[in-house]
């Protein structure tokens, strides 16, 4: 049993990546950010290198996975105690990653952190609680708020780029080029806007679809124009048109010191399936941004 690391996209993707697909709401980020590599290159979110990393079992099956795309912390698939502590262990023997944190399930999440602060003597704190949520029956707003949704274009991109700047500066998230994260929804028609009168007033996006799963994101209303109901019936048009197009897990991630969202979400007809933590790793008299990975 061992951990196996590499800089190489598509070794991992062959060695890894029908572990990943067997469960894809699970691990739903990892397989959003290897499609979104795949697309973009491995610059995508960031200039330093990612890199990739697979657990073979007793028996020789691949039986957990991780990856991490500087100046993310490392994203990890639900993985047992001895692969966790291993991974912690592996990766200060190689020295090469700056591990800033991690983002996982989490029991994995805490079990590679006290790992890591026995093997380093740093600690780790949390950043942030994750809940991801899968849809169960949809059910729009009624009454909806008044305009209608669409597939945003080319044509919305700066308002889209000056929406998602809002999005990052509220939520501590997209650290990398927000413009290149709009041009990666839009090239697979991955956003869709309401609007009202002509004028677009909220934005849903969504991933690819992979192995059946799409993932809802980066919903977003300017602050001058909440509370009439806009993101809630982006949402559910972006998660209705996903259930249409046949994606049998349509999902979403929100932050639990949001009670507004999580409400809101319950009241669409998404179900809570799991918890996640961002945590970040600080020395002494150090602290880190938040860093939650934005696909």
């Amino acid at each position: 049993m061992a951990w196996t690391v590499t800089y190489d996209l598509e070794e991992f993707r062959v060695a890894a990546g029908g572990f990943l697909r067997a469960h894809p709401a699970r691990n739903t980020t990892l397989l959003t950010v290897v499609s979104s590599l795949t697309v973009a290159g491995s610059g995508r979110y960031g200039d330093e290198p990612p890199v990739y990393g697979w657990w073979t079992g007793e028996g020789g099956a691949v039986e957990g996975a991780f990856l991490c795309t500087p100046p993310y912390p490392p994203l990890l698939s639900a993985l047992s105690g001895e692969a966790a502590r291993a991974l912690a262990r592996t990766l200060v023997r190689d020295g090469e990653l700056k591990v800033i944190g991690v983002n996982a399930g989490r029991e994995t999440a805490e079990t590679f952190a006290s790992a890591w602060e026995d093997l380093t003597g740093v600690m780790a704190t949390v950043e942030q609680t994750h809940r991801l949520y899968r849809l169960d029956a949809l059910t729009p707003p009624d009454p909806a708020p008044p305009g209608r949704p669409r597939t945003a274009t080319t044509a919305d991109r700066d308002l889209l780029i000056t929406w998602y700047e809002g999005f990052a500066r509220e939520t501590g998230a997209l650290r990398d080029d927000v413009a290149a994260q709009v041009d990666d929804k839009l090239r697979h028609d991955g956003i869709t806007v309401w609007e009202l009168d002509g004028r677009p007033v909220a934005c849903a996006g969504i991933s690819r679809t992979i192995a059946g799963m799409a993932r809802v994101s980066l919903v977003y209303t300017p602050p001058e124009l909440r509370g009439r109901g806009y993101a809630g019936a982006a949402t559910a048009a972006v998660s209705g048109a996903a259930r249409a197009a046949g994606v049998r897990e349509v999902l979403l991630f929100t932050d639990l010191d949001n009670p507004t969202s999580n409400a809101l979400y319950q009241h669409l007809g998404y179900r809570p399936v799991e918890d996640h933590l961002l945590l970040s790793f600080i020395a002494a008299g150090r602290t880190v941004p938040e860093q939650g990975h934005p696909s």
